[in-house]
């Protein structure tokens, strides 16, 4: 039980790590944005235009990605917790296809 506590906890890592960095990257570009006002010209408010755009549908897209994503991590651990043994087999079985074929090779 201990070994799938730690692994979900290093799954959550992971993936906080990930839409954390993902999120940093959205602020600063958001930021960049506000510091770009100084620009003038009907080419600089289209270029903030697309860029606002672009961060909107980033934000959008991470928010849906994670909604999406948690119900399959979560059946895949309760998936793994429930069936050990056949996780294993399945993972050595799977090892075992891939290192025939790579012993083939010339």
């Amino acid at each position: 039980m201990a070994r799938k506590s730690s692994v979900q906890t290093e799954v959550e890592q992971i993936k906080d790590q990930a839409f954390s960095e993902l999120q940093v990257l959205i602020e600063e570009s958001e930021k960049l944005l506000r510091d770009s006002a100084a620009l003038v010209g009907d080419e600089a408010e289209t270029l903030r235009d697309q860029v606002r755009l672009k961060l909107k549908r980033a934000g959008e897209a991470v928010s849906q990605a994670r909604s999406k994503a948690q119900p399959v991590v979560d059946a895949t651990q309760d998936y793994i917790g429930g069936h050990p043994w056949q996780t294993v087999a399945i993972s050595a079985g799977f090892g075992l296809v891939v290192g025939l074929l790579l012993a083939r090779r010339p």
